[in-house]
């Protein structure tokens, strides 16, 4: 989904257009003031109603995602839900922290302003019968994304269900336990801080440009600590890494050809020269193969991640690491 409008959150954010960037990380637009008050942040968005770009033969929308925490939910099942069809590109306009009538009258206002498809995770029983109110009077589809799951949930386990804007983002046990672990993976990135290594709960070993980094943070998000060290030609593995009893240790390796693509693109973004081993193919390709026998001879599980993403890699060893704390 190209095409991101965001919307302002329940405080003070302006109105951003980020490309393609990511939440939750979006940066206002050039020349926007950092914090305006709620009303002169409410601009009308750019863009418009669905159609076809006949120079890409594509369908654009618009698409509302309305919550009332920090919307990683409703952006996650929406783009779960878009990636299933082909040459479909939405304009995402993103609301989060609505927990007011005031904040959701905005919300309709833009709805108006850009009709399309209105996804949603909100609590307040007040706040949801509005909106769907506000969409049957505009004709747009309305979709509470957790409703059918809670509802079964609700069901099968005879509880009632309880309502409560941000629930899942409570400052509990688990969220400093995912703070624990990202502090970890950070001071343990690149093979920094062997000297207490034994404490992590994964050791990601690998090549130079084999996406240890995002992959321990990725990790880190689900709660486990995890470090990165390097594979470096001509060196010895640390010892620290050797003495480790504790971690569960997994090798990433990738492709010598998709290996030296990257670190050449990594060379020209600090504009270094390309002219070292660092990504002839032959010294990358013995560098691999180096990597992988010594994943063998120690027995560690290894993941080729030349055509995995950082989601679908960090999910495969958390899936390992979960079978082996079983095991044990």
């Amino acid at each position: 989904m190209p095409d991101r409008k965001t919307e302002p959150d329940a405080a003070s954010a302006p109105a951003v257009d980020a490309g393609t960037g990511t939440l939750p990380a979006i940066p206002p637009a050039a020349g926007m003031p950092q914090s305006i008050d709620n009303d002169a942040a409410m601009m009308p968005l750019r863009g418009g109603a669905h159609g076809v770009d006949a120079a890409r033969q594509q369908v654009l929308f618009d698409l509302h995602l309305v919550s009332d925490s920090s919307g990683e939910t409703v952006n996650t099942v929406a783009r779960a839900v878009l990636a299933q069809f082909d040459g479909v590109d939405a304009r995402e306009h993103v609301w989060s922290l609505v927990r007011s009538p005031a904040q959701l009258e905005k919300v309709i206002n833009s709805i108006e302003a850009h009709p399309g498809l209105v996804m949603y995770t909100l609590a307040l029983t007040e706040l949801r019968e509005r909106l769907e109110e506000a969409c049957r009077r505009l004709k747009v589809p309305c979709v509470p994304v957790l409703d059918p799951i809670t509802d079964i949930v609700s069901g099968y386990l005879g509880v009632t269900v309880s309502r409560r804007p941000g629930r899942r983002h409570m400052l509990d046990q688990e969220y400093f336990a995912r703070i624990d672990a990202m502090h970890f993976a950070l001071i343990h990135d690149d093979g920094q801080s062997l000297w207490d290594i034994d404490d992590a709960d994964v050791i990601l070993v690998g090549v130079s440009r084999s996406s240890k980094t995002p992959t321990a943070i990725y990790l880190a998000n689900r709660g486990v600590k995890a470090a990165n060290v390097p594979l470096v030609p001509g060196h010895p593995l640390p010892d620290e890494v050797e003495a480790a009893t504790r971690p569960f240790i997994v090798g990433l390796t990738t492709s010598p050809e998709r290996l030296v693509q990257i670190r050449r693109n990594r060379l020209l973004s600090l504009n270094q020269p390309d002219d070292s081993e660092y990504i002839d193919l032959e010294a990358v390709r013995t560098e691999v193969i180096a990597a992988r026998r010594l994943f063998e001879r120690k027995g560690w599980p290894s993941i080729d991640v030349t055509r995995r993403s950082i989601e679908e890699t960090a999910a495969a060893i958390y899936q390992m690491y979960l079978r082996h704390i079983g095991d044990n």
